[in-house]
């Protein structure tokens, strides 16, 4: 189940709502825990198995912070840490790349010429589950700190971890974030209004462009690399670029709004990153609660920026590309990442704050090539997709047809005008400054009927990030 579905708008939430507010303080928790195992059995209806790997996931993590609460020595706790992590990184393993493992040990093996190949286990990936792995195991971690105590109550646990709005595809949530709001949260008429304002934007950025500009993207992949046009090609990678951004941005902005009508406060999670001057402050702006995660959990313990920081980063770096896909191109995005944000700290971001338009010019290149070899899972593909954004650098194969981006510019230069826009901030601006006024929540009403009448004709996809 999508957050832009009939059966979401119309069905499941309108009941939601209805029996959230109706129900007492002390069962609350209990209804958001139930409807969230609905929402989430729905999308693995096919794989029931699934919910019950995620009861599962919860009880052992309750489990094991509750006996790390009982041990007297840290080597005690440690046992039961290890126990915990070992169980959700297991099983986020066996399920993500177990596959990749295999099929790479196998081309290993048939060039050395040592036998018949491992065979595949074939799993489908459950929905979720790099989200949901990382906020338990945060919290597993919280309690062998000391900085969180161990929850006593399971369902409050479950609904920590289950929470519907952000369990498919974040933000990520720790548990010390809503530790407070699980017991105790105001519900108002105000929550209820905020909330669904931050919904309708974030489904508007979702279905009137993410959607809008992916399906150039998508033209482009159907009609091949080998026949677009320089031109094309690099409209094709902004279309993508700015389909993940607002795909991406969109969910967290509704899994906000959503957490706003329940009395939650979610952490935002992106913050005006393509307005970024180098890739440094990117990624302090673009899923900023996936980077608070890898700082937190990984970055820091290896020692941060007081030692080995270079390795320390390119560690982050590969296990922020195989977080993302068991796949060697997200490999490959991560260290290609990580030697920008070297480069940027052997110097050149001294440069690049020291003359803003630069650091703008060098973004609007580096950003969309980062995602190209994320987007694209065939290396060699990716190479001829570079020769069609940079045909100088030699002939070109295939045969091109010559103004194709004259035909597709007229088809999406609404959608690209207005993808570029937002990034600007400029439309939240405005919004900010007029929020309460009629026109402006006419125009929200307008948005959200705009948004109903473009899934009435299909006009619809999937949540780019739910793959993850």
């Amino acid at each position: 189940m999508v957050f832009s579905s009939f059966t979401f708008l119309f069905h499941f939430l309108p009941a939601f709502l209805i029996l959230y507010f109706l129900a007492p303080s002390a069962w609350k928790n209990a209804v958001i825990f139930l409807a969230s195992l609905i929402f989430y059995f729905y999308g693995v209806k096919e794989h029931p198995f699934y919910l019950v790997l995620m009861l599962i996931s919860i009880l052992v993590n309750y489990t094991a912070a509750r006996l790390m609460t009982g041990c007297r020595t840290r080597r005690t706790r440690s046992v039961w840490l290890a126990a915990g992590l070992t169980w959700n990184l297991g099983c986020l393993f066996v399920f993500k790349y177990l596959d990749f493992l295999t099929e790479n040990i196998n081309r290993l093996s048939e060039r050395l010429g040592t036998g018949a190949g491992l065979p595949y286990a074939e799993l489908v990936l459950p929905v979720g589950i790099s989200f949901y792995t990382f906020q338990i195991s945060s919290y597993l971690i919280d309690v062998y700190r000391k900085s969180v105590r161990a929850e006593r109550s399971f369902l409050t646990l479950g609904t920590y971890l289950c929470m519907f709005p952000q369990l498919i595809a974040g933000p990520i949530v720790t548990y010390s974030h809503v530790e407070k709001q699980l017991r105790e949260r105001t519900h108002s008429f105000r929550n209820l209004e905020e909330g669904l304002r931050e919904f309708t934007i974030g489904l508007s950025l979702k279905v009137l462009i993410a959607n809008q500009v992916g399906n150039l993207w998508t033209q482009v992949n159907s009609i091949g690399y080998e026949s677009i046009s320089c031109p094309l090609a690099w409209m094709g990678l902004l279309a993508y670029t700015f389909q993940i951004y607002f795909d991406f941005y969109g969910y967290s902005l509704m899994a906000k709004g959503l957490g706003r009508i329940m009395g939650f406060d979610f952490p935002d999670n992106f913050q005006n990153p393509y307005l970024s001057r180098s890739m440094t402050e990117f990624w302090r702006r673009w899923h900023m609660t996936l980077g608070s995660w890898f700082r937190e959990y990984v970055y820091i313990p290896l020692g941060g920026n007081r030692i080995h920081t270079y390795r320390n980063l390119f560690l982050v770096w590969m296990l922020t590309g195989l977080w993302h896909g068991a796949n060697w191109n997200f490999v490959l995005w991560g260290f290609f990442v990580f030697v920008l944000i070297m480069v940027e700290k052997r110097g050149f971001l001294k440069i690049l704050e020291k003359f803003p338009a630069l650091g703008h010019l060098y973004m609007f290149l580096v950003i969309p090539l980062s995602w190209l070899i994320f987007a694209v899972p065939d290396l060699g593909q990716t190479g001829l997709y570079l020769g069609r954004l940079f045909p100088f650098f030699g002939p070109a194969e295939g045969t091109v047809f010559h103004g194709d981006f004259i035909k597709y510019g007229t088809a999406y230069l609404g959608s690209m005008a207005a993808a570029f826009l937002c990034c600007t901030g400029i439309p939240g601006k405005l919004y900010q400054a007029k929020k309460y006024t009629l026109p402006m929540t006419c125009g929200l009403v307008v948005l959200f009927w705009w948004c109903v009448y473009c899934m009435y004709l299909g006009l619809d996809d999937p949540f780019l990030y739910y793959q993850f």
